[in-house]
C-alpha cells in the first residue's frame, strides 16, 4: 500500500489536482512605504528598502467563497 502511495505521490501522468510547489520568496507590503518584499523561509521580516518590521500578507487572487447558515 505504501508504494502505490509513494508512486502516486511522486505525480503521474493521469490528471493530477495538486498544485505545484513553489520553492521561491513570499512577498508582503511594508505597512511604512508600501513595498513589496519577498521574504525566504528563515530571513528576519524586515523590509529592505525602510527596515520597518511590520509587513503584511497580499491577498489571495483566487476566489475565495464561504457558504453561510
Amino acid at each position: 500500500m505504501n508504494s502505490q502511495y509513494s508512486q502516486s505521490q511522486q505525480g503521474g501522468t493521469s490528471g493530477s489536482s495538486r498544485t505545484p510547489v513553489t520553492t521561491g520568496a513570499m512577498y508582503y507590503l511594508c505597512a511604512e512605504c508600501g513595498a513589496k518584499v519577498g521574504i525566504n523561509k528563515g530571513e528576519h521580516i524586515r523590509c529592505k528598502e525602510c527596515g520597518h518590521r511590520v509587513l503584511y500578507k497580499q491577498r489571495t487572487k483566487r476566489m475565495v467563497q464561504f457558504e453561510a447558515r
